[in-house]
């Protein structure tokens, strides 16, 4: 077993890479139609500050209902886990809900997060570190989305399981949820499972407010993307020119959440111009909803069981422990 100090080590990425990325991404989804940006690019270091701050906001029943779920249910959840488990989560956040379940786990071998955000995955991390600091820690800068390396760490664990926390797996189409969870379930491996949020359906203007709140954070929050793209590749967008827009739609089952241009305009993207049309919309996020046989069936579909699942009272959102389906006859 490898023997780890108290130094935290520095997230693993590609700073030049992750900008050629971003600007070959925009300008494939701008010159699309229709046109869109992909919803990884919400998470800069502003970016992360302004959902953290969505979290807060009384519309946005997500994470409060989670974090009260897995309160209320963490030794059960522990309970499937086990000890000398090694926690590998995707997209860290502030990692309030993490806390939760590293103070429950027995013995954790290691906790490795990941996030596409650098600068908030370090003073995630480090701040975490502070909380436990006997928890080896090994914080993965990339794009979760796609393939990465976990760290070459030799921990002494039983088994891993991948968190997935929030209602993120809605950002993905159901063909892209699929191949997604089928990723997750070879990280964990064979004798490995997933502890994941699932956002569920409900009432249309309990979900329409919750990502249209009065106070205009998630409007900045999408807005953000476009002073994000001025930042780093040198854009041209006047951000008083768009509007924010979510709507949700039922026959899909998801949230849609767009910018909308207010005027016929061009904007300059590294050596292309783009040009918009009054009232054209750039689609920045799916959030589908889902309900619990929906997923079910989604999960099976990724070679997935879905073992054990947790609920509010009100049925708002749930946390399902998943394993790998055993094909035994």
């Amino acid at each position: 077993m490898t023997q780890h100090t108290g130094a935290l080590p520095a997230a693993m990425g590609d700073a030049d890479l992750e900008v050629t990325r971003f600007r070959d991404d925009l300008l494939a989804g701008l010159t699309s139609d229709p046109k869109s940006i992909p919803s990884k690019y919400f998470y800069d270091a502003l970016g992360s500050r302004l959902f953290e701050e969505i979290t807060e906001l009384e519309e946005y029943y997500p994470t409060r209902t989670e974090l009260a779920i897995m309160e209320r249910r963490v030794d059960a959840m522990v309970a499937l886990l086990g000890p000398r488990c090694l926690l590998v989560e995707y997209g860290s956040g502030s990692s309030l809900k993490t806390r939760v379940l590293l103070d429950a786990m027995e013995r954790p071998a290691g906790y490795v997060p990941i996030d596409i955000s650098a600068e908030h995955l370090s003073d995630s991390a480090r701040r975490l570190a502070g909380h436990f600091p006997e928890l080896p820690i090994h914080p993965v800068a990339a794009d979760y989305t796609a393939p990465f390396d976990l760290p070459e760490v030799e921990f002494d664990e039983r088994r891993t399981v991948v968190y997935f926390p929030g209602s993120t797996i809605g950002n993905f189409k159901p063909s892209e949820a699929r191949l997604f969870l089928d990723r997750m379930r070879r990280v964990a491996g064979p004798d490995g499972g997933l502890l994941i949020g699932v956002d569920l359906r409900k009432d249309v203007s309990l979900l329409e407010a919750a990502y249209n709140d009065e106070r205009g954070v998630t409007a900045a929050f999408n807005l953000n993307l476009l002073r994000r793209t001025n930042r780093e590749l040198g854009a041209t967008f006047e951000l008083d020119t768009f509007r924010h827009e979510a709507v949700y739609d039922a026959e899909e089952g998801r949230i849609e959440m767009h910018l909308v241009s207010l005027a016929e305009q061009c904007v300059r993207i590294a050596d292309r111009t783009v040009h918009f049309d009054e009232g054209e919309r750039i689609h920045t996020e799916y959030s589908y909803k889902y309900t619990l046989d929906g997923f079910a069936d989604l999960a099976a579909a990724a070679g997935l069981a879905v073992r054990r699942v947790w609920t509010d009272e009100a049925n708002l959102f749930s946390v399902q422990y998943l394993e790998e389906k055993c094909e035994c006859r």
